[in-house]
């Protein structure tokens, strides 16, 4: 099959820097048995066209950029036809996936990866913020041939919608991070890592004020936090305010090769998000045989209580609990580990790939026999 791929970015020239470990890991298993043609609308602010992970990039760039992107997908359609047009993340992605799909009669994928589906008004953030972005989305997902999500909640809410969705998460490639046997705390210090970008949905203010809890408790404990600032500062400045200042290293950015060994090291991955479509991070820490404590949001809340320990968004109070708790009794730490890691497993990168595959064959046969559409 010859198929599109539509992606805001993740798909940098390095392959190291500015990428989503997931995106590429999928785009690789996807390029060894089909054409693959990956056009990402912002990577570089200028047009370009390199090769990655086996397929096909197209950049896009700045300036009327999703009917540049549309018109991409039929030049190249001229040039070979696509059998299928396929967006990760919706929004402007789903736009230009649909809208080049109806344009050349093509079935069309979109999978919902983000906070397409949600209203932050706080931090502004989400897709349904403003009615025009509702009625955007309202319009653009019934009009694909068939939606996906990374996790049941997101399932759920687009079932609220009225709208029918597949489950199928965004998996991690276990040659590049193969798994490791979960493991008994080596310290009495306990060793917890964050892994997210400094912002407003991942909401580090209620994973602060939760440590704060604990070391006025007198748990011994560091974090290491990875992820870029977005904040100038801002997190750094409350961790110094709230006397953690000796707990906490901030890391900034770590390619998928220096995280490694970050997260081996871990006892606990420790998430405060507002939002969460996975994360993949939780699905790497599995792997690496590490669980999780976080807030009640996508895979995080799916797997609670048996694979991961989910608390309600923003209460800080209840993060700190059951961090101690998880920290406080290893044998439990280690059950919710094995498990989490035995769901990490089953669905990697290669159950991913296949089930996009099986997705794609479906709706390509619907096409050629019957002309029907996959329920929604």
């Amino acid at each position: 099959m010859k198929l599109a791929l539509v992606v805001p970015g993740g798909v940098d020239r390095s392959g190291e820097f500015r990428v989503i470990p997931a995106f590429l890991t999928l785009i690789e298993r996807l390029a060894r048995v089909h054409e693959v043609h990956v056009f990402a609308l912002r990577q570089e602010a200028a047009p370009g066209r390199w090769s990655l992970a086996g397929a096909t990039i197209h950049n896009i760039g700045d300036g009327w950029t999703r009917l540049r992107a549309t018109k991409a997908i039929v030049a190249e359609h001229q040039q070979a036809p696509f059998d299928l047009v396929h967006a990760i993340f919706s929004g402007s992605c789903s736009f230009v996936a649909v809208a080049a799909a109806k344009w050349l009669r093509l079935p069309s994928v979109v999978h919902i990866a983000g906070g397409e589906l949600v209203a932050l008004h706080e931090i502004r953030y989400g897709g349904r913020q403003k009615w025009q972005g509702r009625m955007r989305e309202a319009l653009v997902l019934r009009a694909a041939d068939a939606i996906t999500a990374a996790s049941a909640p997101i399932i759920d809410s687009l079932s609220a919608l009225g709208l029918q969705a597949e489950r199928i998460p965004l998996g991690v490639d276990l040659q590049r991070w193969p798994p490791i046997a979960p493991r008994g705390r080596s310290s009495v210090q306990a060793r917890l890592v964050h892994v997210a970008s400094l912002n407003r949905v991942k909401d580090q203010p209620t994973l602060l004020r939760a440590l704060a809890v604990l070391a006025k408790a007198g748990v011994n404990f560091q974090l290491d936090i990875v992820g870029v600032d977005t904040l100038q500062g801002e997190i750094d400045r409350l961790a110094d305010q709230l006397g953690l200042a000796p707990h906490i290293r901030f890391l900034d950015f770590k390619t998928q090769r220096e995280l490694r060994p970050i997260m081996a090291a871990a006892d606990l991955l420790v998430m405060s998000s507002l939002h969460e479509a996975g994360p993949l991070v939780l699905l790497e820490a599995a792997v690496a045989g590490v669980p999780t404590v976080g807030t009640a949001v996508g895979h995080i809340a799916e797997w609670s209580p048996q694979a991961a320990r989910a608390v309600p968004v923003g209460d800080w109070q209840a993060l700190a609990s059951a961090i101690q708790h998880v920290l406080a009794d290893d044998k439990l730490r280690l059950q919710l580990a094995s498990e989490a890691q035995r769901r990490a497993i089953a669905e990697d990168a290669d159950y991913t790939a296949g089930m996009f595959e099986a997705l794609y064959h479906q709706l390509s046969a619907a096409r050629c026999t019957s002309g029907l559409r996959v329920a929604r």
